[in-house]
């Protein structure tokens, strides 16, 4: 028997035997030290200021986490003003746990062991996808497939795997299209997809990092074979100038509209390209990669506006850029930087690194021309505002990570203690206006630019699998997650890189 072995049954033993029942400090101790082993673990920063804002973030989560299982233990999501759970919401009526599968890397990275421990409970012993629900395939990818992958990966509990194996299985019935590109929804008790072909980039190109790593490590290629069809069909079709449009239908194989987005709709499309290229060493997605990033470039969607001189990344409508950004659109600051910093040598490198830079600080600029501190779901660049929201309809948070997200990479790449600041503020201004009450947990808002905002009532899974983990990532040393060993899916679920990582 090898040592990762024992280690793995040691820990399979622990969990078996405790799951439901609190541990005390020596079983929480030994329960880490049988975990260590299994990932990069560390990060703990030798500045005590950087050691409390870390903890600090790390008690964000367990408020979060534990007013979720006070509330709404086995619902999707929490909804922390009515101390209730959401019965709506992206994965409607039915009661798989989203917020759980979701938060499980999140708390063993934070060492959350006892919380941890309760999770891998429940997607043990109670998590049951026999339901009879219609499904984003996107959705159900990046959070349940990611997430269960993600906890593998760094635990190499098989349970993961299984898992991950059988939600996977339960969405292949949406790729029966005329061209191999999945339908948008499916229903995982019937396999009954609907007749909408109108499929999002952002959701049909999202699929291709996990489906290649459990591909891997299943030893079955039909997961695998489902996204090269999408990226082979991808590469061949007609692009007008370089850009991909952000709806095509699933049957015709064409295109459905003419709006370009790095935002909303088509951001995690080229987010993967990036990613894939890294994970893989996938030379055919990072030529593509940057072949869409010339595009955005050479059609003048990335500009500067006129008074702050703020780079910022336009959409395009019927061929004319439309100087709107969304706060999804803020990831790719972040894109841009990592895609110079791992190609050094490619010839747009320091056009990239350039373009990271500037666009991150954009992203913080629209965070602090709030009243909270807090950035509006969408800004804006007009003669008279400059990364502001245009309207109240636009002035909301719904507790999204982008902006964090590209803090979060900038300082891996640069060491620029700016960008831990940047983190901070957001950290101390989302728990001063979206925590529901002390020792609770956390809202949207309705209003980012109220000091006194109405809260929408919705504890989004993504703030536990994203907002938090990369915050508390920011104030972590770079061997915690390190970005040379593991490549983040979108919904910030680490995964092994193939070259570099002993887990893939």
């Amino acid at each position: 028997m090898t040592k990762l072995s024992i280690v793995v049954g040691f820990v399979f033993a622990l969990v078996a035997t405790s799951w439901a029942v609190p541990l005390d400090r020596n079983e929480i101790s030994k329960l880490k030290l049988a975990y260590k082993p299994l990932a990069n673990q560390g990060g703990e920063d030798p500045d005590p200021v950087i050691q409390a804002r870390r903890n600090f973030v790390k008690q964000m989560m367990k408020d979060a986490w534990d007013d979720y299982v006070r509330w709404a233990w086995g619902d999707n999501e929490l909804k922390p003003v009515s101390q209730t759970g959401q019965t709506g919401g992206i994965f409607g009526p039915s009661k798989i746990g989203a917020t759980i599968v979701d938060s499980l890397d999140t708390l063993y990275i934070m060492e959350l062991m006892q919380e941890y421990e309760m999770a891998r409970g429940y997607v043990a012993n109670e998590l049951d996808f026999e339901v009879n629900a219609t499904v984003s395939v996107f959705e159900t990818n990046i959070r349940f497939v990611g997430g269960f992958l993600a906890a593998y990966a760094i635990t190499q509990d098989t349970i993961y795997r299984d898992r991950a194996v059988e939600i996977t299985n339960k969405l292949l019935p949406a790729f029966n299209s005329t061209t191999g590109i999945p339908f948008g929804s499916v229903n995982v008790l019937t396999g009954e997809t609907g007749t909408n072909a109108n499929a999002v980039l952002a959701e049909f190109g999202t699929l291709h990092l996990e489906f290649m790593y459990l591909s891997e490590i299943t030893g079955n290629p039909i997961y695998a074979e489902k996204v090269q069809a999408i990226r082979k069909f991808l590469k061949e079709i007609e692009k007008p100038n370089g850009l991909y449009p952000n709806h095509l239908d699933v049957n015709q194989g064409r295109w459905t509209d003419d709006h370009v987005s790095i935002g909303a709709l088509g951001d995690s499309y080229y987010e993967y390209l990036l990613k894939a290229a890294i994970q893989l060493n996938d030379q055919e997605a990072r030529t593509m990669y940057d072949e869409a990033m010339d595009a955005f470039v050479n059609n003048d969607l990335v500009r500067v506006s006129r008074q702050n001189h703020l780079l910022y990344i336009a959409e395009s409508r019927a061929g004319f850029a439309d100087p709107v950004v969304g706060h999804l659109a803020c990831f790719a600051g972040g894109m841009f930087a990592l895609g110079a910093h791992v190609d050094p040598n490619n010839a747009n490198a320091d056009r990239d690194a350039e373009i990271g830079r500037n666009f991150t600080n954009t992203c913080h600029e629209s965070y602090i021309r709030t009243n909270t501190h807090i950035g509006p779901e969408i800004f804006r660049f007009t003669d008279n505002l400059e990364a502001e929201a245009g309207s109240d309809g636009e002035r909301g948070y719904i507790l999204r990570p982008e902006v964090i997200e590209s803090y979060f990479v900038m300082y891996r790449i640069t060491g620029d203690s700016k960008y831990r600041d940047w983190a901070w503020d957001a950290a101390q201004a989302i728990e001063r206006y979206s925590k529901a009450g002390p020792g609770r947990g956390y809202s949207g808002l309705r209003n980012t630019n109220s000091l006194s905002p109405v809260q929408d009532d919705v504890q989004q899974t993504f703030f536990l699998a994203e907002t938090l983990k990369y915050l508390y990532l920011i104030f972590s040393t770079n061997d915690l997650i390190s970005l040379d060993e593991w490549v983040m899916n979108t919904e910030c679920h680490p995964l092994p890189v193939k070259a570099t990582n002993p887990m893939y």
